[in-house]
């Protein structure tokens, strides 16, 4: 799990007895998501955007982010309680397993300590929050497990959509991002580029740079060691689409500075345009239509998880 997601989560977990005496954002099932926990997390909720609170002025937009915040914590506490009324049992071992990948990710253990008192933790009580997240996350998992898509729609979205798949120019990579805000001070701008050029000598040293992404990316994608996927050009921020482009496969470049941070980009492969074949698209479509399936999925249980359950949203009043 990448450090800032850790750090998001954290406080979607905040135990009760921090904030204790804050007003109820909501209830889900009588149990109190505080105005407290949703002010700690909505910080790092727009962090994860790459956004700062000061940031939004127009108070729709403000309103309509602090909601989906809010969404997100009772997103949370729903699959928590679901996989309690399941029985779901996560293992000590899995549990501690993921405590100490976490504490490699922050460093060393005077920092982990800090980390947690930050958050509002003791050690024991982040425990409890590790083994709550993964079984959370498993019952998700068993709750949206979609059927594949069926040979049938494939080939009549392909027949449909065939024009439309002559594939471009595209590379096929991987990134680091360690964020820093568009409008940083030069020295925080230092700091950050100065980080992603010690992960990048770990890359040079031999390491792998999947791994060191899971370790160290600020980016939604660590937790798949920074893969992008293929992309075509007009997709990327121009600056990071430049260095990519130019990138021989099995080169990492040199720290690149988008709007977002400092990136550093591994290309796995450059593709030139070309033709689809039949066998390529329907490959494409199947991997398209199962995402979709799987999209789809996730946002059926979590309107029957709220439908089926008894959620007070009260910071909304």
């Amino acid at each position: 799990m990448k450090l800032n997601t850790v750090l998001i989560l954290m406080t979607m977990w905040m135990p009760v007895a921090f904030g204790g005496n804050s007003p109820a954002a909501a209830r889900v099932n009588g149990e109190e998501i505080s105005e407290w926990r949703l002010e700690r997390y909505f910080a790092e909720f727009l962090e994860d955007q790459g956004r700062a609170v000061a940031s939004i002025r127009n108070p729709k937009a403000y309103k309509q982010l602090r909601q989906a915040a809010l969404d997100a914590l009772i997103d949370r506490e729903l699959l928590w309680q679901e996989a309690v009324k399941r029985g779901v049992v996560i293992s000590d071992a899995m549990v501690h397993s993921q405590v100490d990948q976490t504490r490699q990710a922050i460093g060393d253990a005077d920092k982990f300590a800090r980390r947690l008192e930050d958050a509002g933790f003791d050690e024991a009580g982040y425990i409890e929050y590790t083994r709550r997240e993964l079984a959370a996350r498993q019952v998700f998992a068993d709750l949206t497990k979609a059927a594949e898509p069926d040979e049938k729609q494939i080939r009549a979205f392909y027949e449909a959509h065939r024009a439309e798949m002559s594939r471009p120019e595209e590379v096929q990579a991987r990134h680091i991002l360690i964020k820093v805000a568009q409008d940083a001070d030069p020295s925080t701008v230092e700091a950050a580029r100065l980080r992603l050029e010690q992960l990048r000598v770990k890359i040079t040293q031999g390491e792998d740079f999947a791994s060191v992404a899971r370790a160290g990316s600020e980016d939604a994608s660590a937790s798949e060691g920074g893969d992008l996927g293929y992309f075509p050009r007009g997709r990327m921020l121009p600056a990071f689409e430049a260095a990519a482009f130019a990138l021989k496969p099995g080169a990492v470049s040199e720290p690149v500075r988008t709007a977002v941070g400092w990136h550093l980009i591994y290309v796995q492969n450059h593709l030139e345009a070309t033709d689809v074949s039949e066998e390529q698209g329907l490959e494409m479509v199947r991997v398209y239509l199962a995402r979709q399936k799987q999209a789809q999925a996730r946002r059926d249980v979590l309107a029957q998880l709220r439908s089926s359950n008894r959620i007070e949203r009260i910071d909304d009043e």
